[in-house]
């Protein structure tokens, strides 16, 4: 190694970008919402979790709620 890339001299500090890193989490999503990411990251030519994780980031940015409105099984 050139004594100019001698790292042992150098010294360390925080990383700026470690609050935003990544956190692996296991999810159980349904096939047809993981076809539907799949095909538009193919689309967008994008990894499908990298769009998922985007497309979560932007209902947090605009504060969007989730409205659950459960449907009443049809009376017969």
């Amino acid at each position: 190694m050139k004594p100019e890339y001698d790292l042992s001299t150098m010294k360390s500090r925080r990383n700026p970008y470690a609050s935003k890193l990544k956190k692996p989490v296991t999810m159980r999503l349904s096939e047809d919402v993981i076809s539907y990411f799949k095909g538009m990251a193919t689309d967008a030519g994008v990894p499908y979790q990298s769009l998922i994780n985007l497309y979560l980031r932007d209902c947090v940015a605009q504060h969007r709620k989730v409205q659950i409105a459960w449907q009443s099984p049809p009376v017969g």
